[in-house]
């Protein structure tokens, strides 16, 4: 390959192809890896597919003299900047705030190469520099912080972030459908337009449009009253989620944040992304350094988008929307054949899946029905009788990318939704194919380890994360257990948990730790609940109320809360012993001591 198959991120790159200019100069948190993966290449190739050059500058020194935010020069139309795959702050600091000791997303996982809020960061050093571009900003970052938000890590609600950032525009969500069209319309007008759906702007005024608005509660307003600002969550999750959105508008001071609804993607959509000519690489740049995350997704393959399953505390359905966008059978293929050409490819992929591995294809019986839905989630509290949850476009999928030649197995990285898998419908038809589908991925699509998240054992809690019932993971684990001894197989089903998620008590914890104890769990993957900007759990968090209900409900914030429940996690370990004894002493619930089996 040559340095031209890359987007240019240097000058002497810049004139290799004899450019003495470009139209867009797009800013990275991540390093720059050429991959459908990595959103800073997807918007840099989408750009370039609309016949704009585009220079990408990954990870730019903001403490110096500002060098690599000058060094593209001025662009022909606007700025572009991506804070990454990840919030920074999240990237950043842990759910107790301290300062984490790596960076996925960077060379030799090497932290320091962003700073704290990426976005507003890059963007005032841009609109110091050059007043007069315009600067565009999404990613994941920018699109959950478009509205009034809570900000755990300075424990406030913030504005929407086009206030701090001073931006011109907001793309949030998955973004290829308003870049292509806001690259046709800048070249048209050399200005950037405010009638791109799936965009956010600030105006003075409310213009009337074709689309129906609804009025939110303004900032100050929310300032003053959390009961009103868990108002405003559930209309902007409402809208998120539902065909024919509404416009949002919510006023800050004398100003208008105005969101316009979403595009409606479509599987072609989505095909001609993965076709653009990524070279799947990261750039010749970091030679003889790793990019963590490209390493564990350099041979997997992404099926799907979007999530149905709205868990409380998960960004997907809010963020790539909750109707499945699939790819096609022959996209995917192609995608297969260009793995098969990278040099270190051994014939193993690492992942054939999505956000949940198990959604491919899986949309209403009747659609229309779907169009006229008010239901945030399609699967919680039980699942839609409209939904059509048949795993036989997965399972023909499975079985034409193990008959190609090349292909020595697939293997499942993505966390399956065995509730879907295990739901008993009216149609035997379904139920067969989907008991097949389970054999299938347990017989032969496992490497070693199968991820499923059943995130508790409280039904209580359970409920509050919108999660289903831990019943079905006592049945999901006979299952797996059976067709490993009929497989011969040594295979281990790894559950992921979580402490101090709203509704959660210490006492939730620790019959969390008797009940996997008592399946023979010790268990390896685990988080303490962090609150992330738009997520329903977050509101839960910093209103202490059920946006949908307007009951109060409890969470665990302070460290020591926190500290509280997560040390259940760990019951097997000595230094925990005392303490949980203690706990379990106070709370009255002596019998929990033998069956969790800790001593004095």
């Amino acid at each position: 390959m040559q340095l031209t198959d890359w987007l240019p991120t240097t000058k002497k790159e810049l004139e290799i192809r004899g450019w003495d200019e470009v139209d867009v100069v797009l800013f990275s948190g991540d390093a720059y890896v050429d991959h459908p993966s990595f959103g800073g290449a997807v918007v840099g190739r989408i750009l370039e597919n609309e016949g704009l050059r585009v220079a990408l500058v990954p990870q730019p020194n903001w403490r110096d003299d500002l060098r690599d935010f000058k060094k593209m020069g001025k662009p022909r139309m606007f700025f572009a900047i991506s804070a990454g795959a990840m919030d920074s702050m999240v990237n950043h600091y842990t759910a107790n705030k301290r300062l984490r000791s790596d960076d996925a997303y960077s060379p030799d996982g090497k932290i320091g190469f962003r700073p704290d809020r990426t976005t507003i960061t890059y963007a005032n050093i841009l609109k110091k520099l050059y007043p007069d571009v315009p600067i565009v900003i999404g990613g994941i970052e920018a699109s959950l912080r478009r509205l009034t938000h809570y900000d755990y890590w300075d424990d406030r609600l913030m504005p929407s972030i086009l206030i701090d950032s001073n931006a011109d525009l907001l793309i949030y969500g998955m973004g290829e459908l308003p870049l292509r069209e806001l690259a046709q319309k800048f070249k048209q007008t050399n200005k950037i337009p405010t009638d791109i759906r799936q965009t956010v702007y600030i105006s003075s005024k409310v213009e009337k449009t074709e689309w129906a608005d609804i009025v939110l509660h303004s900032h100050e307003d929310c300032l003053k009253s959390k009961k009103l600002y868990a108002e405003n969550f559930r209309n902007i999750e409402e809208q998120s989620t539902r065909s024919n959105s509404a416009r949002l508008v919510q006023k800050y001071l004398d100003k208008n944040i105005i969101v316009n609804p979403p595009f409606e993607m479509t599987g072609a959509d989505l095909d001609a992304t993965y076709e653009l000519p990524f070279t799947r690489l990261p750039h010749p740049k970091y030679k003889g350094k790793t990019i963590p995350a490209y390493e564990m997704i350099k041979h997997s393959v992404n099926i799907h988008r979007g999530c149905m399953g709205g868990c409380a505390f998960c960004t997907i359905s809010i963020h790539q929307g909750r109707k499945i966008i699939s790819r096609s059978e022959e996209s995917i293929l192609k995608e297969i054949e260009k793995i098969k050409d990278l040099p270190d490819f051994k014939g193993y992929l690492s992942d054939l899946g999505g956000p949940s591995a198990n959604m491919y294809k899986m949309q209403g019986k009747n659609t229309d029905l779907c169009k006229k839905c008010r239901r945030i989630t399609c699967v919680h509290p039980n699942i839609c009788k409209n939904l059509n949850i048949s795993h036989k476009p997965l399972l023909d999928l499975y079985k034409k990318v193990d008959k190609l030649p090349y292909i020595k197995k697939t293997f499942i990285g993505s966390g399956v939704r065995y509730d879907m898998c295990l739901h008993h419908t009216d149609d035997e038809e379904v139920n067969r194919i989907n008991r097949e589908y389970i054999h299938e991925l347990i017989a032969n699509h496992v490497s070693g380890k199968l991820k499923v998240a059943p995130e508790h054992t409280s039904e209580n809690v359970l409920q509050t994360m919108r999660k289903p019932s831990f019943e079905l993971f006592y049945q999901f684990k006979k299952i797996f257990d059976e067709i490993n001894e009929k497989e011969h197989k040594n295979q281990l089903l790894i559950p992921y948990f979580m402490s101090s998620h709203p509704g959660c008590t210490a006492l939730d914890m620790a019959e969390l730790a008797a009940i996997t104890k008592n399946l023979n769990f010790k268990l390896e993957q685990i988080q303490d609940f962090t609150p992330t900007p738009m997520t329903l759990a977050t509101e839960m968090y910093y209103t202490g109320l059920d946006p949908y209900t307007m009951k109060p409900i409890r969470t665990a914030k302070t460290k020591e809360e926190k500290l509280g429940q997560r040390k259940f996690f760990f019951w097997y370990q000595k230094e925990y012993r005392n303490q949980i004894i203690a706990d379990l002493r106070r709370m009255g619930r002596e019998d929990l001591i033998k069956k969790i089996g800790v001593r004095s």
